[in-house]
């Protein structure tokens, strides 16, 4: 995606190529047996990846929501796996960044991620609500200094092999659907029993199963701030910004194996156009249209961090909905394209042009979240809300 100045001087992108060599040698295998990317995850930990978002004086790198995307990318050009974890890992840890700097509690969690190389998983859905975060069923029960959660977890994307998992719940049982808090809950805080087992077409590696949660913790885990707060200002644009990362990577991937090909056939026949050519710089503009897109909208986040009201504004929300939408819509069309070029070399397993693993976990790009949900959510806003036409932002 290219942001080099400072990531080249923090030397990250070094550490996730070194990252990205391994999980490229273990993708095909973790696809094939949908498991944890156990190889890629531990490189990460080594290279000290997982807190980089942390302040520095908490023990972090400060880094910004662009250069983890950048990072986010080139793991995606390797295993799509792997890469979606270290997302989903760094979006949540985006509301403790942004939401926990005020708890001592949640200070020292922070502390505790940076020093230890602790993963995080999310638990937002839920039995009865699916995919839709803003809503629990499930209510925090406060008994004096001691919190206790019960979920029914449909998806904790990883959740046997993290180290603490941030769940949404009800701020207490008569509270309305959508008034929600967010909790951190360590590893020996709670139990997973599994409900579902993650067979999927693609992302297999996720090992997002579902499960029963139970948790009991001290009540200060709790992150003093709304739900709702954390979601509009931080994890909403986190989320699409990170995934849209991660599907450009994929994208990128597909089109370096299409353009491998295409230049393959023109050494063989240096004296004609070789086939494919032609989609190949079709697909090349589809990609830089993507990679605009996300460029797009990691400006306008970086824009409006500092700016809590606009944060939580509606323009901001379509904005970040359509960077999505447009991201997750697109990345199919580039694998296609790039299927088309490499032919029946692209269609099969085990050639240097395979395409299959990249066009199974593309197909999740839309489902997470339903974009059908997205443009739900858009319309209803754009019925009160005037679009945004300027080109300067």
């Amino acid at each position: 995606m290219n942001f080099p100045v400072k990531i080249m001087q923090d030397g990250l992108v070094t550490r996730v190529a070194r990252v990205a060599e391994i999980a490229a040698k273990h993708a095909d295998t973790v696809d094939a047996e949908a498991r944890f990317p156990r190889e890629a995850v531990d490189a990460m930990k080594a290279e000290r990846l997982l807190g980089i978002q942390v302040p520095r004086h908490l023990g972090g790198e400060s880094a910004s929501i662009t250069e983890i995307a950048e990072l986010c990318s080139m793991l995606g050009q390797a295993c799509a796996a792997s890469a979606m974890v270290f997302a989903m890992h760094h979006i949540k840890l985006s509301s403790l960044v942004e939401h926990g700097a005020d708890s001592e509690w949640h200070r020292g969690f922070m502390r505790r991620i940076a020093a230890e190389q602790l993963l995080i998983a999310s638990a937002t859905t839920e039995g009865g609500i699916g995919g839709n975060l803003r809503n629990s069923i499930c209510a925090v029960e406060v008994d004096g200094d001691t919190c206790r959660l019960e979920k029914d977890a449909t998806v904790i994307s990883y959740g046997s092999h993290a180290d603490a998992i941030l769940i949404t719940s009800r701020a207490h049982a008569q509270a309305a659907s959508s008034d929600q808090v967010l909790t951190a809950f360590l590893k020996d805080q709670y139990t997973l029993e599994k409900t579902h087992v993650w067979n999927t077409l693609g992302m297999r590696g996720t090992c997002s199963d579902g499960f029963l949660f139970k948790g009991e913790a001290p009540a200060c885990q709790i992150l003093p701030k709304p739900f709702a707060e954390i979601a509009a200002q931080s994890m909403l644009a986190s989320s699409h910004l990170l995934w849209s990362g991660v599907w450009y990577g994929i994208s990128v991937d597909a089109v370096v194996r299409a353009q491998a090909f295409v230049r393959a056939a023109a050494r063989k026949a240096p004296d004609a156009q070789p086939p494919g050519a032609l989609r190949l710089a079709e697909v090349s503009n589809l990609l830089q249209m993507v990679k605009s897109n996300v460029v797009a909208g990691l400006k306008a986040y970086e824009d409006a961090k500092a700016d809590a009201d606009r944060l939580s504004s509606m323009g901001f929300a379509v904005a970040m909905n359509n960077v999505k939408i447009a991201s997750s819509e697109m990345i199919l069309e580039i694998v296609n394209h790039a299927m088309l070029i490499c032919g029946i070399m692209g269609y099969k397993n085990g050639t240097p042009f395979s395409l299959g693993r990249h066009l199974r976990d593309a197909h999740s790009a839309q489902l997470m979240i339903s974009n059908d949900r997205i443009l739900g959510n858009t319309s209803s806003m754009l019925l009160v809300h005037k679009q945004d036409t300027s080109l300067l932002g």
